[in-house]
C-alpha cells in the first residue's frame, strides 16, 4: 500500500477534519458501532444455532441472537474504553434485550430513560462529560422524528430520503446550542459530510475492519485504506471552505439552555404553535460576543497551562498572547487544549501580536499550533535563526529592547534583550511592561538574576508594576531582593505546575514576595487568573474561586 495516504493526512490532520467536518462521532467508539458490533455477532450466532435441531429445540434462535448481541456489545463497550456514549448505548441495548427476552415490548423513551438512570447511578459525574449531552440529545432528537415519523405512517423506499433529512436536521437543530455552549463552534457542512461519511463508515470501512481483524486477508485492509483516503480527500475538500465551521465567543449557560428548548420546541409535530418562533430565539445565540475592555483599560488573563506560560492580553479592539504553553507530548501542546479554546471562548478569531518569550517548552511548546489556527498579524521571540517556528507565514522580528507601541489607550514596550546581546535561553527571554492608566503589567519569562541585575542597572524606574509574573516560576535563580524590591507589585502571580518536579515556586522566594507586601497568586492553587485593570482599580477573579469544586484542595 502506498504511503502518501499517512503522509497527507498525519493523525493530528485527521481529527481536525472529522472535528472541522462534524464527523468525530461516525470515528470514535459511537453508539453506531456499537450496535453494529452486537448486531453483527447476534446475526452469526443465530445462523451458526439454526444448523442444529437439537440446539433449536433447547432455546429458540432469536433469543440465542439477543443474548449474544447484548453480550458482545458490553465486551465491545469494555475494550473500547467504556465512554459515555458507548455506555448509553450498551444500557439501551441490554434494556431492549431484556424485554424482547421476556417477551415484552419497550418503547424507545422507556429504553432511552432506563439507560440515562443507569448512566447517572453507576457514573453521577458523567453530567460533566460533553459526551453525555450530545449523545443524549441526539438520541432524543432522532426518537422525537421517529415518532412522528410513525405516526405518519408506514415508511416506504420513497419517503427514505426525506426521512433520514428530516433525522438529520433534527440532530443538528438540537446538537447546535450545545455545541457552541461546550465547544464554541459548530459544522455548517457536517449534514453533507455526514451523508457520506456515516454510511461509508459505518457500512463498509468499519465491517471491513472488523473482517479483516478476524480474517487477515490483505485484500480487506487494503479496501477500507482505499474507502477511507478517499473520504479524507472528500473531508479535506469540504473544510476547505471558508464558511466550514462557525466559530463564536461562549455564549451564557442560561442562553444554551433557552435555546436547547427553542430547539425541542422547533421540532414538535405540525399543528403545534409556534414551532417556527422557536428557532428565531438562535439568533441572540449566534450573535452573542461577550464585552471587551473599554479604551485604555486592560484585561490580564494568566492562563492555567500547568508547568509553564501562556498569558492573554485584552484591550479594545486588540489582543496579545505572551507565550503558548508547554508541550505534552508528541501531537498534544497547551496551545491546541488550552489557549486557542480559550481565545475561541473569548471571541477572539485572530491575535494582533504572539510573543514568544524564549526558547524553552514550557512557554513555546503550543506556539505552533497557535500560529497555525490564530493567524497573529505579526510575532515577535528571541528565537535563533533557524527554528522550525520561523517558518510559519506571518511576519516575525525578534524582541528588541526599546521597542513601544500603544493600543486603544494601552502602552506597550519591550525591555529585554538588548540589540546584540547573547546568553543561553533564558538570559534571552523577552520582556514585556504592558501599562494603562489604571495599572501596568510586567512579564518576565524565564530571565535569570543576571538579567534582573542588568535590568535593574539599565532601567529600574521602569520595571514598577502592579502586576508581575515572577520570573522563572519562582525558581531560587530568580527574583532577588533588589528586583522585588524595584517592582514593588501588589499582585505576584506564580505559574507553575501541580507538584511540578522542579520545586516551583521555592519557599524562600515565596517568602520574599510575601515579606514585600505582594498579594501572592498561584495558577496550581488558584487555577487561571484574570485581572481586570479598570478605573475602580485592579479586580482579581480566581477560576477556582468563580468555578468552586469541592475537589479543589486549597491547602498548600
Amino acid at each position: 500500500m502506498s504511503s502518501d495516504f499517512n503522509y497527507s493526512f498525519p493523525p493530528s490532520a485527521q481529527w481536525e477534519l472529522f472535528r472541522a467536518t462534524g464527523l468525530t462521532h461516525a470515528v470514535s467508539i459511537s453508539g453506531l458501532h456499537v450496535t453494529l458490533m452486537g448486531a453483527l455477532a447476534g446475526w452469526f450466532a443465530s445462523w451458526l444455532w439454526r444448523r442444529s435441531t437439537r440446539l433449536m429445540l433447547c432455546l429458540p434462535a432469536q433469543k440465542l441472537a439477543i443474548l449474544v448481541a447484548a453480550l458482545s456489545a458490553g465486551a465491545y463497550v469494555l475494550l473500547a474504553g467504556c465512554g459515555v456514549p458507548a455506555q448509553r448505548t450498551f444500557y439501551m441495548l441490554a434494556v431492549a434485550a431484556l424485554a424482547l427476552w421476556s417477551g415484552r415490548a419497550a418503547g424507545a423513551s422507556r429504553v432511552m430513560a432506563a439507560a440515562l438512570l443507569l448512566v447517572l447511578l453507576i457514573d453521577p459525574w458523567a453530567v460533566l462529560s460533553a459526551g453525555f449531552w450530545l449523545s443524549f440529545g441526539a438520541v432524543a432528537a432522532l426518537l422525537l422524528v421517529a415518532r412522528q415519523q410513525s405516526a405518519a405512517g408506514r415508511a416506504s423506499w420513497r419517503r427514505l430520503i426525506p426521512e433520514w433529512l428530516r433525522a438529520q436536521w433534527a440532530v443538528s437543530v438540537l446538537s447546535l446550542p450545545l455545541l457552541l455552549g461546550l465547544f464554541q463552534q459548530f459544522s455548517l457542512i457536517s449534514p453533507l459530510a455526514n451523508a457520506l461519511g456515516i454510511p461509508l463508515i459505518s457500512m463498509l470501512i468499519t465491517p471491513l475492519a472488523l473482517g479483516f481483524a478476524v480474517l487477515p486477508l490483505p485484500s480487506l485492509a487494503e479496501l477500507a485504506y482505499w474507502l477511507l483516503e478517499g473520504l479524507l480527500a472528500f473531508l479535506a475538500w469540504c473544510a476547505a471552505s471558508p464558511l466550514a465551521l462557525w466559530q463564536q465567543a461562549a455564549p451564557p449557560l442560561w442562553l444554551v439552555a433557552v435555546c436547547a428548548l427553542a430547539a425541542l420546541w422547533a421540532l414538535l409535530p405540525r399543528g403545534v404553535p409556534g414551532r417556527a418562533v422557536g428557532l428565531l430565539s438562535f439568533a441572540p445565540l449566534l450573535l452573542w460576543a461577550p464585552l471587551r475592555p473599554a479604551l485604555g483599560e486592560l484585561d490580564v488573563n494568566v492562563l492555567d497551562v500547568g508547568q509553564g506560560l501562556a498569558v492573554h492580553l485584552r484591550t479594545a479592539q486588540h489582543d496579545v498572547l505572551f507565550d503558548a504553553g508547554p508541550q505534552y507530548g508528541p501531537e498534544v501542546d497547551a496551545g491546541e487544549r488550552i489557549v486557542l479554546p480559550w481565545l475561541r471562548a473569548v471571541g477572539t478569531r485572530k491575535l494582533d501580536l504572539l510573543v514568544v518569550s524564549h526558547d524553552d517548552v514550557d512557554h513555546s511548546g503550543g506556539a505552533d499550533s497557535v500560529l497555525a489556527a490564530a493567524s497573529p498579524a505579526a510575532w515577535r521571540s528571541s528565537l535563533s535563526p533557524g527554528h522550525a517556528l520561523l517558518g510559519f507565514a506571518s511576519p516575525h522580528q525578534a524582541c528588541r529592547q526599546g521597542e513601544a507601541w500603544e493600543w486603544d489607550g494601552v502602552h506597550f514596550e519591550f525591555l529585554h534583550p538588548a540589540e546584540g546581546f547573547s546568553g543561553k535561553d533564558n538570559e534571552l527571554s523577552c520582556v514585556l511592561r504592558v501599562r494603562s492608566a489604571q495599572g501596568s503589567v510586567l512579564l518576565t519569562g524565564d530571565i535569570p538574576a543576571a538579567v534582573e541585575t542588568r535590568l535593574l542597572q539599565e532601567q529600574a524606574e521602569a520595571l514598577a508594576s502592579d502586576i508581575l509574573i515572577v520570573p522563572h516560576h519562582g525558581s531560587r535563580s530568580s527574583s532577588t531582593p533588589d528586583f522585588i524590591h524595584a517592582t514593588a507589585a501588589r499582585h505576584a502571580v506564580f505559574t507553575a505546575g501541580y507538584r511540578n518536579r522542579y520545586g516551583h515556586p521555592a519557599p524562600d522566594v515565596l517568602a520574599r514576595y510575601v515579606q514585600a507586601g505582594a498579594s501572592i497568586h498561584r495558577s496550581d492553587a488558584d487555577g487561571a487568573l484574570l485581572f481586570r485593570l479598570r478605573a475602580g482599580g485592579i479586580e482579581v477573579d480566581s477560576f477556582r474561586q468563580t468555578h468552586a469544586r469541592y475537589w479543589h484542595d486549597r491547602t498548600y
